[in-house]
């Protein structure tokens, strides 16, 4: 493999890989053109190919600037490497499992440190989806110019390549499973980390609200002093056109209804790092970033437990999916704790 080029994140990915050998399945899904350079975007995959499994996805560095996405996954993913060479309970998971890995979605936004790829393209405004009512400008997306930040693209235009790599890659290795769980890791906003499901585009509760709360009140009961998320739907903080999330959960839910697809968008509280250490904003990585060795470090730990829990959670989905009786009271205990307490 001689792609090592771009950003010190990428190169890191590169490396691992090089060093897992067999024990990943990597697979370049598209090409980026980026400063006379060509930029690999990669999929990683480990376990199980069967459809009947349940599937998680592991996606970051959507936007360039927020880098401790892609940091954590790349930690994550060498602890998963290092474990295969003496974890026989991790070999039995992935037996049951499949784990997919796309830790830098937008390998161009990272080279250059910028928010948007390349052609200046928010990929978290690009979906073809518009939101059901007046968003905050331009912040929810705007079309009118790429100098402007979250320009969503023109409409009617073709899909950014990242963004039709990332399609393909849910389509195909996540929403051909029955149950599958996505987190996209991302920084920036408040001081508390947020763990926010759909929808972006509307308050309106999407349709498998009482799966959703199920999953948090077992995360509550199995890590009670693990007091790091908010577990909620993104609109209680703010609502956008075009959101990735959004648009692949709806598509599921049209072409195969019966099937379990609950994404997630880790949003880490930057304005945290930012507090505790005030020189940060004078650096315009520490605005998404933590930038002290230390905090950098505990980072990179910090969010083990939820990956972890994602595939314990997976493999044992049919445990604590809401049966037909529950569904109703489950979704009415939902709508209490996310949706009536904002009214």
């Amino acid at each position: 493999m001689k792609h090592l080029a771009g950003s010190p994140e990428l190169l890191a990915l590169e490396r691992l890989i090089e060093q897992a050998g067999s024990k990943l399945c990597p697979e370049i899904v598209t090409h980026i053109q980026c400063d006379g350079q060509t930029l690999p975007l990669w999929c990683l995959s480990l376990g199980t190919r069967r459809l009947d499994a349940p599937a998680i996805g592991y996606f970051g560095g959507v936007h360039g600037v927020e880098r401790i996405g892609s940091q954590v996954l790349i930690a994550y993913l060498n602890n998963l490497v290092q474990r295969l060479s003496w974890d026989s309970s991790l070999h039995s998971l992935l037996e049951k499992v499949r784990l997919v890995f796309v830790p830098i979605v937008n390998p161009g936004g990272f080279l250059r440190g910028t928010r948007a790829n390349p052609d200046g393209i928010d990929l978290m405004r690009h979906a073809p989806i518009d939101a059901e009512h007046r968003v905050p400008w331009p912040l929810g997306g705007q079309r009118l110019s790429s100098r402007l930040p979250w320009f969503r693209g023109h409409a009617n235009e073709a899909l950014a390549p990242e963004a039709e790599a990332l399609f393909r890659v849910v389509r195909e290795r996540l929403h051909s499973h029955p149950f599958s769980m996505a987190v996209d890791c991302h920084s920036g906003f408040g001081f508390q980390d947020r763990l926010w499901f759909p929808y972006a585009r509307s308050h309106q509760p999407f349709p498998q609200l009482a799966e959703a709360y199920a999953l948090n009140e077992l995360f509550q009961r199995t890590y009670p002093h693990h007091d790091f998320y908010a577990i909620e739907p993104q609109s209680l903080s703010y609502t956008t056109h075009g959101d990735v999330w959004d648009y692949l959960y709806d598509e599921l839910r049209e072409c195969q209804p019966t099937h379990t697809f609950l994404p997630f968008t880790l949003e880490m509280g930057s304005w945290m790092w930012m507090k505790k250490n005030p020189r940060q904003l004078f650096n315009p990585l520490g605005l998404f970033n933590p930038l002290l060795p230390h905090r950098h470090t505990r980072v990179l730990r910090r969010h083990l437990t939820w990956f972890d829990f994602m595939q314990q959670a997976s493999l044992s989905h049919q445990a604590w999916l809401p049966s037909n009786v529950q569904r109703g009271a489950l979704h009415d205990a939902a709508l209490d704790l996310w949706y009536r307490k904002s009214t």
